[in-house]
């Protein structure tokens, strides 16, 4: 058998850690809803400087707050973007129904509760809590954030 065949034939008979999966598919939901709502606040430098002595032995490092400012500000930015970009491109992969409880739930402008949902879009709860589930999951492997049991979480 092949590596790569292994490789898929050992990840299929692996269980999923459900909860773990849920839990991180939720995370990159709330940060696609901030950067949605609020984008990215930038850091600025430090106009004033600090007049308190500083007492240390030489680093022979230099400290350039200007160009660790930048660098943070266009990584962080970049790195947001591309986990907004993925949350929709996993969304693409939904049914209408499935789209839908998501955005309402996870990336409207308020924090919605379930219950809302489900009675909005005329479902039953089990229906709503069915389908959601496998929205969910769904969007995990599509941005690979799935966990797997013994596996080491992050």
């Amino acid at each position: 058998m092949r590596a790569e065949a292994r490789d898929v034939f050992q990840l299929a008979l692996m269980e999923i850690n459900r909860e773990e999966t849920r839990r991180r598919v939720e995370q990159e939901l709330e940060r696609a809803r901030i950067y949605k709502m609020v984008g990215f606040v930038r850091r600025e430098t430090q106009q004033t400087p600090s007049y308190e002595p500083r007492y240390h032995g030489a680093t022979n490092t230099t400290s350039n707050q200007i160009e660790n400012v930048a660098i943070f500000n266009v990584d962080t930015e970049a790195r947001l973007k591309q986990a907004y970009d993925r949350v929709n491109a996993a969304l693409r992969g939904l049914s209408r129904m499935e789209k839908d409880i998501i955005n309402m739930r996870y990336l409207d402008e308020e924090d919605v509760q379930d219950f809302n949902v489900y009675n909005e879009l005329a479902l039953s709860e089990r229906s709503y809590y069915r389908r959601k589930s496998r929205a969910l999951y769904k969007m995990a492997f599509a941005m690979r954030l799935e966990v797997f049991i013994g596996e080491e979480t992050a």
